[in-house]
């Protein structure tokens, strides 16, 4: 009889040790999306729910009801810098997403609340702010619920969120030429200048060429070795008009990437040749 009882003891620790290993998929798996945005960044965590089969808007996802926008836990957004959503500034730090959906416009709310996960847990006074968006239909079909950051530039994105055959988008802008002005301004001040990010900054944002251009010289000047520099430099010298310079530049760049084997300048110092010398 104890020989029986030991046996059946071990049997149920057996059991017991075996489910306490057993490990199975998600049904709704969290995903976590960090896209480098402005100055900073943002961070997007959520449950990606599947269709299966199901009927989802107006049925799993009721119309006119507050949704935490994924399964599960709550969804968030951290943004590292200040940001404008629907023309409020939002300040740096972690949010609450939470949407209302409609047939043809879903409300978009981001709020202090980082919990909510029904309805019953909302609360409107938490509300940073609200934006009406228009529902999109795509040409196919989303079977897991998924929410990206597209249309990245220097000072906007947008977080498209799509499932079934509806999409909505939320703007969120930054305000990053004010930072980054403020940055040059100060950093000219000092010994070490970056002459050549701030020539970049000025040339691709549609400032000052003649500015942009007397900091490359500064740039090349210190670094009269990097081919990148100079490169950069006969592009400037091109969009000012001033050809005759740029194939300089652009022949130096050339000579210096050559010696230095760096293929791919060689090959942009040739393209950029070949369209001054149309």
């Amino acid at each position: 009889m104890k020989k029986l009882f030991i046996t059946a003891i071990a049997v149920c620790t057996l059991w017991i040790a075996d489910a306490q290993t057993l490990t199975t998929p998600q049904p709704s798996p969290t995903q976590t999306i960090k896209q480098n945005f402005g100055l900073a960044s943002i961070e997007l965590s959520y449950s990606r729910p599947g269709m299966k089969g199901r009927k989802i808007y107006g049925d799993l996802v009721p119309y006119g009801k507050v949704w935490r926008t994924g399964a599960n836990t709550a969804t968030t957004l951290t943004f590292a810098e200040d940001v404008t959503i629907g023309g409020v500034k939002v300040k740096a730090g972690k949010y609450g997403l939470l949407s209302i959906p409609e047939k043809k416009n879903w409300t978009l709310i981001i709020t202090k609340q980082l919990d909510v996960t029904s309805p019953a847990t909302y609360k409107q006074d938490q509300d940073v702010v609200r934006v009406e968006a228009k529902t999109m239909d795509m040409d196919e079909s989303m079977e897991t619920f998924t929410m990206q950051f597209a249309n990245v530039k220097t000072n906007s994105t947008e977080l498209h969120l799509m499932w079934d055959r509806t999409a909505v988008s939320l703007p969120i802008t930054t305000d990053v030429e004010t930072k980054v002005m403020a940055q040059i301004d100060q950093l000219m001040n000092k010994d070490n200048r970056p002459y050549f990010n701030a020539a970049m900054y000025y040339m691709d944002n549609g400032k000052d060429l003649n500015q942009a251009l007397a900091w490359f010289d500064k740039a090349v000047e210190g670094n009269p070795t990097a081919f990148w520099m100079h490169h950069q430099r006969a592009n400037a010298l091109a969009k000012l008009g001033k050809k005759d310079e740029a194939k300089a530049a652009a022949e130096k760049s050339k000579e210096l990437a050559t010696t230095a084997k760096n293929d791919d300048y060689v090959k942009l110092n040739e393209k950029l040749l070949a369209e001054l010398n149309k």
